[in-house]
């Protein structure tokens, strides 16, 4: 299905290349982005230069020169301002680093470990053991695979029941041995096909959220791609929510929140922007702490200086609430949770809105059992605890 995103016949440049290169690689990766445009024609210039210049021995060097520099000029200003709906394109880039492609570039001494004990091994999501600078580490990530048997393996990203059940064998692992968790969230959203439901997908999540609020170890969730609903949410409860700089995190996909709201997927523009699912609007609302900067021109166009950020910034992240004690660090954790958002400015306001409930609550549960038994029969009843 093609929806306008990207432009065919156009080729953009190779992976882990600089700007310059990149252009003078005619054999590269795939299509450019709609927004980009710009740049495919800058390339053109290019090339047909090159070809004239190669053809009839005319030294066209300088005005190739300049056109690179035209053309890295227009990558850093179409990159400084991208829309909400160029960044969920940049974010689904088909050659954007995925998880496994994280952990060989900077992490290193993995061991995956395979299954949920239960009822299969889920490929959408994956994690071991591993090192990253001088910490060891539990880390666990969604797998969208790169080829198409891989991502038909993978589920596009989307798991199963299974995949969450594993993520968490994994983090109790981490927790029986002191070991931080590093989980990075790559997902449209949890699978919704009819296994899933009858295997209890909303369950497993549920789980997982409320296993992860009290795991006794330092938690770091990274938001590396798209991070999707549920799906994303089922390995993202941490101490220090992170995402890259142009991925997303959102409810739901701007194409299924235009269909619901305006009854057309052509309505997507207007609803990223409703959606409010940069880092940078996200980091506004309090619902992460951190944004990690990409190269220029995203991470798919320097995979290997995108791994070394990451890295730089799990490792510092690690160093410092490796300092905290665990029990401090989990009620931080669950204080963030409850203050997430910033709808509340104070947690006690939650406890308080609750206790105020209370005495209410009471009131018409003795005034409904009088009622129905007798003033003396309730009596007893609330004695013996029966009214829990």
């Amino acid at each position: 299905m093609n929806d306008g995103s990207t432009t065919a016949s156009a080729v953009s440049p190779a992976r882990g290349t600089s700007a310059s290169s990149a252009i003078n690689n005619g054999n590269g990766f795939g299509a450019y982005l709609e927004f980009e445009k710009p740049l495919q024609r800058i390339q053109i210039d290019i090339e047909e230069m090159e070809r004239d210049q190669n053809e009839t021995g005319r030294d066209h060097s300088q005005d190739i020169a300049q056109q690179r520099s035209r053309w890295k000029a227009t990558l850093k200003r179409l990159y400084s301002n991208l829309t909400p709906w160029e960044t969920v394109l940049v974010a689904r880039h088909a050659k954007r680093p995925l998880s496994v492609d994280y952990v060989k570039g900077a992490f290193r001494d993995f061991c995956e470990l395979h299954g949920d004990r239960t009822f299969m091994d889920d490929h959408a999501i994956s994690g071991g053991f591993a090192r990253i600078g001088s910490h060891r580490v539990i880390v666990i990530g969604h797998n969208k695979g790169k080829d198409i048997k891989e991502r038909m393996s993978c589920n596009f990203g989307c798991a199963h029941p299974e995949g969450y059940r594993k993520a968490l064998r994994l983090m109790r692992l981490a927790e029986k041995y002191s070991l931080p968790v590093v989980c990075m969230i790559d997902t449209q959203g949890a699978y919704p096909g009819i296994g899933a439901e009858e295997r209890g997908i909303a369950y497993a999540i549920a789980v997982n959220l409320m296993e992860m609020s009290r795991l006794k170890t330092p938690i770091v969730s990274i938001v590396i791609g798209e991070g999707g609903s549920g799906g994303a949410l089922g390995i993202g409860v941490a101490d220090r929510v992170a995402m890259l700089q142009h991925a997303f995190y959102s409810v739901i996909s701007p194409e299924g929140c235009a269909a619901i709201l305006w009854k057309t997927a052509e309505q997507r523009k207007h609803a990223a922007e409703a959606l409010r699912l940069t880092s940078k609007d996200l980091q506004q609302l309090n619902v992460i702490d951190d944004i990690i900067p990409e190269p220029v021109g995203g991470a798919h166009r320097d995979p290997e200086a995108a791994a070394a950020n990451l890295e730089k910034y799990i490792v510092s992240t690690l160093d410092e609430l490796k300092r905290t004690k665990v029990d401090a660090l989990v009620a931080r954790r669950q204080k963030r949770l409850r203050t997430i958002g910033g709808f509340f400015e104070d947690p006690g306001d939650i406890v308080r809105a609750s206790e105020k409930k209370r005495p209410r609550q009471t009131t018409h549960r003795v005034s409904r059992l009088a009622e129905r038994f007798g003033s003396r029969e309730s009596s007893k009843i609330i004695g013996t605890g029966a009214t829990r």
